[in-house]
């Protein structure tokens, strides 16, 4: 597998351990973005000509692929946006301002990425709602207990990561979905660091919207796709106004394109939805339960190997998905980072975009080692070996 990752081939002595932050890109993405500027640079929606149609045709048809990955009902489900952050802004600033009113609540897990995070609490400052935000576990899981039983007929929008990013915690959402909806409100799922990892449904799980990057899933950056419920999409207003978004526009009235291009105004990075296919396509070639088996079974050995090292602290559990957040006692995790990194080991340090969990935690930050289907045991070994050396460089036992 890695020998299809041609980062590896530049970079042979790396242990990279930070794919939850951005993955690295096969050599079928690298060609899809080259194939398009040299052979079918062309804007979409817009030229008569031969080679605009049919560029236009192949990004409609990623737009397809993607509602198949996720199992929507249909491409018009599919919005692309920059980002999974760029996807949950779309939803709270246009579909929120349309069902939350003053009185209603909003919750969320304090285990939730910034991006699932900041954007609902703004929405309940605008809207005179009640931002809710739910105990987590002590090891920093998503507490769904707590969440369910916050839930009541107030609750108008639930956010929630599928699989969170500091603890790697997986999140059955579809109970939670049934409650929200039972209730009358409506669900926002933040795929970020589910998509990489596992098969995705998002009918099955019955989320009302879904948000994840193509940068995570082996894709390019600057690419994310938002799955909506058509409905949803239709009644809600757009956010950003120019080019190709629109109906008709006179001196004093516009109207605006069918769903979904009335959300995706101006040019957009097609070369990184032609990206975003490539690494798709990537991926439906694998056996994603297999691999989720594999990545596992990584965690469950790095988590092993670590809470042999005295004053290490893990988080998460044996369950967690591709991640393992940890710290070392009387070390700062920028510091220990810094040391493995003098060993070529790339982990994440720092607060990882989640700071409410950090104060739940009591802590700062902590160092994050997350994995790819590029990784291996021998992976899971240099780094054992270099937090092992770090603990004997700051506690002077070497």
């Amino acid at each position: 597998m890695r020998e299809q990752f041609p980062f590896f081939k530049a970079n042979p002595d790396l242990v990279y351990l930070d794919s939850a932050a951005t993955s690295q890109k096969p050599q079928v993405v690298l060609d899809a973005l080259q194939n398009y500027y040299v052979n079918d640079n062309a804007n979409v929606h817009r030229g008569l000509y031969r080679l605009a149609y049919n560029t236009t045709e192949a990004y409609e048809g990623v737009r397809a692929q993607v509602a198949k990955y996720l199992h929507a009902k249909r491409p018009e489900e599919i919005t692309f946006t920059r980002s999974t952050t760029d996807g949950l802004n779309l939803v709270a600033s246009s579909f929120g301002p349309t069902v939350v009113q003053p009185g209603d609540e909003i919750l969320v897990s304090g285990a939730e990425h910034h991006s699932n995070f900041i954007p609902w609490q703004q929405l309940a400052h605008r809207t005179g709602a009640t931002f809710v935000v739910a105990p987590v576990k002590p090891d920093g899981d998503t507490d769904v207990d707590q969440l369910a039983k916050l839930i009541t007929n107030k609750t108008k929008i639930l956010a929630v990561a599928q699989v969170t990013n500091v603890s790697g915690g997986l999140v059955d959402v579809r109970p939670l979905a049934d409650k929200v909806h039972a209730n009358g409100g409506y669900i926002v799922v933040d795929g970020a660091q589910a998509v990489p990892h596992m098969p995705v449904d998002v009918q099955a799980i019955d989320a009302d919207f879904y948000s994840f990057s193509g940068h995570k899933v082996y894709g390019p950056t600057g690419i994310g796709a938002l799955y909506g419920r058509y409905q949803f999409f239709e009644a809600m207003p757009p956010i950003q106004y120019g080019g190709e978004m629109i109906d008709e526009v006179q001196d004093q009235v516009s109207t605006w394109a069918e769903v979904p291009l009335k959300f995706e105004a101006g040019t957009p990075n097609i070369a990184g939805v032609f990206g975003l296919g490539a690494a798709l396509d990537f991926m439906s070639q694998l056996d994603l339960k297999q691999m989720m088996q594999a990545e596992n079974t990584l965690v469950k050995s790095l988590r092993a190997e670590l809470s042999t090292i005295d004053g290490i602290i893990l988080y998460g559990s044996d369950a967690s998905l591709s991640t393992v957040s940890f710290n070392l006692t009387g070390v700062h995790p920028h510091d220990l980072a810094t040391f493995l990194d003098e060993q070529d080991v790339a982990v994440r340090a720092g607060h990882h975009c989640a700071q409410p969990l950090m104060a739940r935690l009591g802590i700062p930050a902590t160092a994050r080692a997350s994995f790819g289907i590029y990784n291996t045991q021998a992976d899971v070994d240099k780094l054992v070996a270099a937090v092992r050396a770090a603990g004997g460089y700051f506690h002077g036992t070497n």
